[in-house]
């Protein structure tokens, strides 16, 4: 094992990551950077702790004719071999590794960096959340990584891999779905936004099988779950209407009052038989809400002290 540096800043330590990925792997084919030196492929290791683990076949093979064209442009990141003496371990590149393989070149171009064990770990997600080709649970499953293993905030994160803050949160919000789901997701039979939808649903499965056999679009799927929430349909179904209770005189008269006493529309949804239901406070202006919020703070116990 490498010997450990220091403990880094998180935020100067993942730009400083960063940095070392897009040096590395530049966005503009059009600009390649100088390699440090070239390196016999067979003195090339991979990263035993490389998390992603598959690489599509056909995807390497046109990677593979590129090369075979134009060399590769993007030097690869390695760092001595804490195994082997007089090789090199992968960093960030491993593709362009084995698709050098395939188009059977004999050295490659490489950035030796002097990393420690957390930190190829780290650059090794960076690279795989930087890809363009992730499904969105690889995507979530990267930033969480990133989160949970080297204390990274979504704020750090959003900063540094240039995403919103929102981006990140919605994203690794979906690790919360079922297996099932995120099986669907992987394989494109759901969108991201159609698992987003069905995070706060009581059943996710059913009503995902339901929009996958259905075709429905992302804001079809949102109005399925908010009838699913009220117990208009059966979830999971998605086809058979339940016949809302007409509600009875008392609760008309209090959501009567209620609009009254607010100027807005006050819903009350009380299922028949249950304790629990829903208020719904329905606003047409900005400054009817700020008026809702500053009626709620004055009855709250805070606003009355």
């Amino acid at each position: 094992m490498a010997d450990r540096k220091p403990k880094r800043g998180l935020g100067r330590g993942l730009s400083a990551l960063m940095a070392d990925v897009n040096e590395g792997h530049d966005r503009h084919e059009n600009a390649p950077q100088p390699p440090d030196r070239l390196v016999p492929i067979e003195r090339i290791e991979p990263n035993p702790d490389q998390p992603r683990r598959a690489f599509d076949i056909g995807a390497l093979e046109d990677l593979a004719a590129s090369i075979r064209e134009k060399g590769i442009i993007q030097p690869l990141i390695v760092r001595p071999s804490p195994r082997t003496k007089g090789h090199f371990e992968i960093v960030a590149g491993e593709r362009r590794w084995r698709a050098a393989q395939m188009a059977q070149l004999h050295a490659i171009p490489v950035l030796i960096r002097d990393f420690n064990d957390t930190e190829v770990l780290e650059v090794a997600i960076i690279e795989n959340v930087q890809r363009a080709d992730l499904n969105p649970v690889e995507e979530a499953a990267g930033y969480n990584q990133l989160m949970q293993k080297f204390g990274h905030t979504q704020d750090m994160l959003a900063k540094a891999l240039g995403k919103s803050r929102s981006h990140i949160a919605n994203t690794v919000r979906l690790l919360g779905l079922p297996d099932e789901v995120q099986t669907w997701l992987r394989e494109g039979k759901l969108s991201s936004g159609h698992a987003r939808a069905l995070i706060t649903a009581g059943d996710p499965v059913g009503l995902a099988r339901s929009v996958i056999q259905k075709g429905l679009s992302v804001r079809e799927t949102e109005r399925l779950v908010k009838a699913a929430e009220r117990g208009d349909i059966a979830e999971g179904k998605g086809a058979k209407t339940r016949p809302v209770a007409e509600k009875d005189a008392d609760t008309r008269a209090l959501e009567g009052d209620l609009s009254a006493g607010l100027g807005m529309k006050v819903t009350v949804e009380h299922r028949p038989g249950q304790e629990s239901g829903r208020l719904v406070i329905a606003y047409d202006t900005l400054e009817q809400l700020d008026e809702l919020c500053r009626v709620l703070s004055v009855s709250s116990p805070a606003g009355s002290r």
